[in-house]
């Protein structure tokens, strides 16, 4: 599968030709500036977004109405884009599945917070597991280590790799990341929410051993990075 990283936790992954965008945040987002990465410049199919913070959801609205891509999100988030004018919506929420073209969403249990740009309720937090014939991977959202993660593997025995948050502070750490990545059953595992701000700085290299010590590979991207990783 071939992906785009674009700062934070904004990142897309092409499946079958369609280019799935999650949590768009480039506008206002100082790794995506520092790479020189224009909102406008983006195209997607569909946008997937987690919960509704400022940092996940800042450009969602404008990309979706110069592409009419189609937005994944719970209830809230659904509604709210709606009265943003964003029609092309697809609301869900957690435990329910459901098919695209060519792939599928099923939407997971993630342990935050959720409050809109404007201050209204954003309703619960999610974190997705994308299966498809290419491959399939899982994008916890900003989430703690949660003992809902073991739950994965009983359903998707197979992931190809797993989107993570491991920045502290706001989410887990890259310790409870690599628990985390027990509780899945993925060793392969791309870095999220790391370094974009003061709070979330971490040490590359301290957290790529803390990984490696346990037999698992962690790739942290750089903003404006593309990479494939292939279906094991």
């Amino acid at each position: 599968m071939k992906i785009s990283y674009f700062g934070h936790s904004t990142f897309m992954v092409e499946i079958n030709e369609k280019k799935i965008l999650f949590d768009p945040f480039i506008s206002h987002n100082p790794l995506a500036q520092e790479a020189r990465i224009d909102a406008n410049s983006i195209n997607a199919d569909y946008i997937l977004i987690s919960h509704g913070h400022s940092d996940h959801i800042a450009d969602a609205v404008s990309i979706a109405t110069r592409t009419g891509a189609k937005v994944v999100a719970n209830w809230e988030i659904h509604e709210w884009l709606q009265k943003q004018g964003v029609q092309n919506t697809h609301p869900m929420n957690t435990g329910g599945k459901w098919t695209f073209e060519g792939f599928t969403v099923h939407c997971t249990v993630a342990q935050h917070s959720s409050g809109l740009p404007d201050g209204s309720y954003g309703g619960n937090p999610m974190g997705f597991v994308i299966t498809s014939e290419e491959g399939n991977f899982y994008y916890s959202g900003d989430t703690a280590l949660t003992w809902d993660m073991q739950l994965i593997p009983m359903l998707y025995p197979s992931l190809d790799f797993a989107l993570m948050p491991i920045g502290d502070n706001f989410t887990m750490n890259y310790d409870h990341a690599v628990i985390a990545s027990d509780f899945i059953k993925c060793n392969t595992i791309v870095g999220l929410h790391f370094d974009t701000f003061g709070f979330i700085v971490i040490d590359h290299e301290a957290a790529k051993k803390a990984f490696s010590d346990k037999g698992k590979t962690l790739f942290l991207p750089k903003a404006g990075m593309n990479f494939s990783i292939e279906k094991s």
